[in-house]
């Protein structure tokens, strides 16, 4: 619980879109819909994803509001769960594959074919002791002012946020900038814009 704890790095979001009337229902199922699963298979490779609670990155059912809402701030987490094989590892345990089978079949060397064969058998082998990497992030979300921050500053865990969030609340978490403090004056962006200074644009995400 970082957020709760003191200093960290965050980036901070402008959200846009209108909350849904009685956004509690349908923001419970938004969040079910997007919580963390995870792989129904043990040799599952590449990242899983989803929302879990603040608290525990254990709790993925969002039903009782009294676990992500408080007041007016939406508080949540983003699971982020990756599972690959050491490369390092891997190339050990192949070594000594191969120099098995070279024994057994009286070979000098194992043809590519059998190469390939044996290291995706010893990858599934090796995938289903492995345990994945994991990580999680908090999201706070003030809803009547429409902001959001995300404990993390780095580019790829804040792309997954906004692709995630755009996904579960058709809305857009837009990255804050220090110029969106002036835009509240009327007319200031519009003057920066045709000044040159700067695009105020959202940026849309692929």
């Amino acid at each position: 619980m970082g957020i709760l704890k003191g200093a960290l790095s965050v980036r901070r979001y402008r959200i846009v879109g209108e909350l849904p009337e009685g956004f509690r229902e349908p923001f419970i199922q938004a969040l079910n819909q997007g919580q963390f699963r995870e792989p129904q298979s043990p040799t599952h490779k590449g990242e899983a994803m989803g929302w879990v609670s603040a608290h525990n990155l254990l709790d993925t059912d969002f039903s009782d509001i009294n676990n992500w809402l408080y007041d007016r701030y939406a508080y949540f987490a983003l699971r982020v769960d990756k599972k690959a094989v050491p490369a390092k590892f891997l190339r050990a345990h192949l070594q000594k594959r191969l120099e098995a089978w070279c024994k057994a079949n009286n070979r000098p060397k194992a043809p590519a074919a059998v190469r390939e064969e044996l290291k995706e058998a010893l990858e599934m082998e090796l995938l289903q002791r492995c345990l994945p990497r994991v990580q999680t992030w908090e999201v706070l979300w003030n809803l009547n002012d429409g902001w959001a921050v995300f404990t993390n500053d780095s580019e790829l865990p804040n792309e997954r946020f906004q692709k995630l969030f755009l996904r579960t609340f058709a809305m857009r978490a837009v990255p804050w900038s220090p110029l969106d403090e002036l835009t509240g004056t009327p007319g200031m962006a519009e003057s920066l814009v045709s000044a040159g200074t700067t695009d105020l644009r959202p940026r849309v995400l692929s």
